[in-house]
């Protein structure tokens, strides 16, 4: 992937790829249709008693949002954040990304419903409509966790790498207060780590044939606070050596010898990705206050005429 060419719109509401506009037209005539025709839910949402045979839930489900707000944080999250994302990962792996997360996140719920059913006994569990892009929103936090992890938000001085903990955290505290957030707390749980686990051993890198990014910076326990990444890293490792299997099997790229990777070959790729995204991220806060100034400029002209 070479670095992205941020041509377009320049403006804070401009800029946006035809793919993320794409799927916010989805998102929102999703929602338009549960509003209209209630009854779509069963056929749309995730309904773990009915999802055999209607297993197409696990798809739909994640593009269905059942709320005004749910629609409006959903959209604007896919456009803004969209907008940085797919030209440093490309269309194709960005849909690509979309799509797993979705459909996993889908299988985890449906999972945890079940789970929770044969625990509690509750028939709620299994008729209850799920439904939602947060799993997939949640999952972008951790794509900007990856590329651009030292990047100060504006006003609130918070590092970009802290998005996915912070968002985590503050929704299983939100669910303690209102049962509604608690519907929302396994779909984002789970959209963060399976987003995690995609972009650390599965996401295919084209210009090294190289899968994941395996950088110490990236690994599990950078969730967590300093003081809790010993506890953490031991449970991590069980993990990492499972899926990372695989991963040595089947990766072969160009800094290897004899099928092992070069010491330092991650962190060289990580280092590589976290550069693109600062520079992509730089180029279109330039144009955008480049184009501010132009609309300043021609404000004044029209002043004074």
């Amino acid at each position: 992937m070479s670095t992205p060419a941020l041509s377009g719109g320049t403006g804070l509401f401009s800029g946006f790829t035809r793919l993320c506009k794409g799927l916010a037209v989805v998102l929102v005539c999703g929602h338009i249709a549960v509003q209209f025709f209630p009854s779509a839910v069963n056929y749309l949402a995730l309904i773990p008693a009915r999802t055999i045979p209607f297993a197409w839930n696990l798809i739909t489900a994640g593009y269905v949002e059942q709320s005004i707000y749910g629609v409006v944080v959903s959209t604007l999250s896919l456009l803004f954040i969209g907008k940085l994302l797919e030209p440093i990962w490309g269309s194709r792996e960005f849909f690509k990304f979309i799509f797993v997360v979705n459909l996993l996140t889908s299988v985890c719920l449906f999972i945890t419903a079940i789970a929770l059913y044969y625990i509690t006994r509750l028939e709620t569990y299994l008729y209850m409509p799920l439904s939602g892009f947060h799993g997939v929103v949640s999952g972008f936090l951790v794509g900007v966790k990856q590329i651009i992890p030292d990047q100060e938000l504006p006003f609130i001085k918070i590092k970009t790498k802290w998005l996915p903990s912070i968002t985590v955290l503050l929704s299983i505290a939100i669910s303690f207060w209102t049962l509604e957030a608690t519907a929302y707390l396994p779909t984002i749980i789970s959209g963060t780590y399976i987003s995690w686990i995609y972009l650390r051993y599965w996401q295919r890198k084209p210009e090294t044939k190289h899968r994941g990014d395996l950088s110490e910076d990236f690994a599990f326990s950078t969730f967590f606070p300093e003081f809790l990444r010993p506890v953490i890293d031991p449970i991590a490792s069980i993990f990492h050596r499972m899926l990372c299997g695989r991963y040595d099997a089947s990766n072969d790229d160009g800094y290897s010898l004899e099928n092992e990777p070069l010491p330092g070959s991650d962190s060289i790729e990580a280092s590589r990705r976290r550069e693109r995204g600062a520079r992509a991220l730089e180029e279109r806060l330039a144009a955008e206050r480049l184009a501010a100034a132009r609309r300043e400029l021609q404000r004044e002209a029209e002043e004074n005429v």
